[in-house]
């Protein structure tokens, strides 16, 4: 039997929201997802998208409200899905921990050719994805990063969705990124999941 996300390929209405000062939720009627944090002298995204062409849409909203240059992209965990889209923005730094470093190491290739498969409407522009993404900076337990004045924390809380998930705390405005550890009217998807240790 078919997956059902191989059904579907309708168009989705893209949706990008203010959510706290500075701060931006992308989507596409629940995926694919972005968060946008706008500081003072750089933006950094959260989840880059699965192609550089779906990721375009990301970076064509985020002109619509500031011209700072994209410095940081953070990956909250390694799927293909969340991540194969990096190169588009030119960031900088791609920040992961070192779990979901290893995971890209371990099944990287192998992850990418199982979604593809799985969420045709997520691979849009597929042919532009020019390799598997690897992070330029990784962390074990937390890191901080700041975009001028304003400070974000990047903190990995063990397993859970996957081995190496990550959340991004912006204390200023009491905000956090998920990534795929909450969801919200979906089933969460389990395939890589520590049920044990997934609060």
């Amino acid at each position: 039997m078919a997956f059902a996300s191989q059904g579907d390929t309708a168009e989705k209405q893209i949706s990008f929201t203010e959510i706290g000062d500075g701060l931006y939720a992308f989507t596409a009627e629940g995926d694919p997802n972005s968060g946008v944090i706008i500081g003072d002298d750089s933006v950094m995204i959260v989840e880059a998208q699965a192609t550089p062409r779906l990721a375009q849409k990301v970076i064509d909203c985020v002109r619509s409200v500031t011209d700072k240059p994209i410095s940081h992209v953070v990956l909250t965990h390694y799927h293909a899905v969340r991540v194969l889209g990096a190169s588009a923005f030119g960031a900088d730094q791609v920040i992961m921990s070192d779990a979901a470093r290893g995971m890209v190491i371990e099944r990287g290739q192998e992850d990418w050719d199982s979604e593809f498969q799985r969420f045709p409407r997520l691979f849009e522009g597929h042919e532009s994805i020019p390799g598997l993404t690897f992070p330029t900076t990784t962390f074990s337990d937390s890191m901080t990063v700041y975009l001028g004045q304003r400070k974000v924390e990047i903190k990995q809380i063990g397993r859970a969705h996957t081995a190496g998930d990550s959340v991004i705390w912006v204390p200023d405005s009491q905000t956090m990124f998920t990534g795929d550890v909450v969801e919200y009217h979906s089933a969460c998807y389990c395939g890589d999941g520590h049920f044990e240790e997934w609060g």
